[in-house]
């Protein structure tokens, strides 16, 4: 289907995550190997001659006073867009904005501020919810070792014995600093700008998961790309979960905004959520009353396994999607957490290699992924702002074509009543 190719050029002629990229000037930000850490860095189309683009700039520093000192935080504005990565916090994207005559936020606004050090969470307070404490960023990724509700999971090891692990709320990566981390001017039009990590999560008698990620976008584009690369480095086989944490806000989230995507079945997570199943794609005004409710849905993809979903506002003037390929990322969680705006007024876009169940769920139920000795996978979202009507209403009809070559099974019943049956 290649009405949806605009929004996955995940080109196969691009360098791999973590390959020397040729025609392109490289800086070095930070380096665990070296000991090397840049404690201020900027760059901008003028320092490269390149005329021809929108005023580009890049900078990167290092945060400062309460819960965020310490923190390093790398701001990216293309002309076009504007976004912040902090390598301290897993190179999760804190903050994805429009600029023009009209700026917005794509993000959610959430109670948590600062761009929270990890050093000031404990993921094992508050029996397992202590992420809760620095979860404030627009892209977080879930994982890598564990994803998902905090529990006990008992499980049995490679050497035919039996352990036991608390897995604490969406994992470590996101508390995780990175170890490297470049920035990449590319020499030749369309001067691709790429901020690239490594995020290493080793143990001893445990996981040994590396992340090598790439944010890149091109100047003036209204979009951003993230590729990722998961290695196990171990020599035994190993488990791993991830989950793409996508949160937005206001002023595309409001009453009346909507959720379009296309699926293979579409399921509530809790029987409070199943209580309003018949509206689960329309979004609510801010109410200090609402309980979350969480929908799980299995993507369709086109003919090249692509797929995508969109939030757009009541209107259909302002959206947001998000493009991936479904061989990767099969699933898609729905968080509908329109609660009042100082609580932290919010709808999450998920896609994953799994749901938000505890790890030893997710196994149970075939979703919980293995990499052999040495074995990759990659991971490709792009993530495109619709600043307009008609862009919205193009993405929307690619998405609804795409629905309509599979019958969207709903299933009544919650995942967790089944569970407990």
């Amino acid at each position: 289907m290649n009405n949806l190719h605009h929004l996955t050029q995940l080109s196969h002629l691009e360098p791999a995550v973590g390959a020397p990229i040729h025609n392109a000037t490289e800086f070095t930000l930070v380096d665990s190997a070296t000991n090397v850490e840049s404690a201020t860095f900027d760059k901008s189309s003028n320092d490269f001659g390149q005329a021809e683009d929108p005023g580009w700039w890049m900078k990167f520093t290092t945060l400062h006073g309460g819960k965020q000192q310490g923190s390093q935080l790398a701001i990216i504005d293309n002309g076009a867009i504007q976004f912040g990565v902090s390598p301290t916090r897993g190179m999760g994207i804190t903050y994805f904005a429009v600029k023009g005559n009209e700026p917005f936020p794509i993000g959610w606004k959430s109670p948590i501020q600062e761009v929270v050090n990890p050093s000031f969470v404990n993921l094992e307070s508050r029996g397992g919810l202590g992420w809760l404490d620095g979860f404030g960023e627009w892209l977080c990724r879930c994982g890598l070792e564990f994803a998902g509700e905090p529990g006990v999971d008992i499980f049995t090891t490679d050497a035919g014995g039996t352990s036991k692990v608390n897995c604490t709320l969406h994992g470590k990566t996101s508390n995780t600093p990175a170890s490297r981390v470049t920035f990449t001017v590319g020499d030749t039009a369309p001067h691709t700008l790429r901020l690239r990590g490594t995020v290493c999560e080793y143990s001893y008698h445990g996981a040994k998961l590396r992340l090598e990620t790439e944010i890149s976008t091109e100047p003036g584009s209204l979009w951003l790309e993230v590729k990722d690369v998961i290695t196990n480095v171990g020599a035994k086989p190993q488990e791993f979960q991830l989950i793409y944490h996508c949160n937005y806000g206001d002023p595309i989230l409001e009453q009346g905004a909507k959720v379009v995507g296309a699926f293979k079945h579409l399921q509530p997570w809790t029987d409070h959520a199943a209580n309003s199943l018949k509206g689960w794609e329309t979004c609510e005004a801010p109410n200090a009353d609402f309980v979350e409710q969480v929908y799980l849905a299995e993507a369709v993809g086109d003919g090249q396994g692509r797929t995508a979903i969109l939030l757009q506002n009541a209107e259909g003037t302002l959206g947001s999607s998000i493009s991936w390929r479904t061989d990767s990322l099969p699933y898609v969680s729905i968080w509908k957490n329109t609660v009042a705006r100082a609580d932290g007024y919010v709808v999450g876009l998920e896609p994953g290699t799994g749901y938000p169940n505890n790890r030893q769920v997710e196994r149970q139920l075939g979703r919980v992924p293995k990499l052999m000795p040495g074995e990759s996978r990659e991971f490709s979202l792009r993530f495109t702002v619709h600043p307009s009507a008609i862009s919205v209403a193009q993405v929307r009809e690619q998405i609804e074509h795409l629905q309509a070559t599979c019958e969207c099974k709903i299933v009544p019943t919650s995942l967790k009543s089944e569970l407990q049956a």
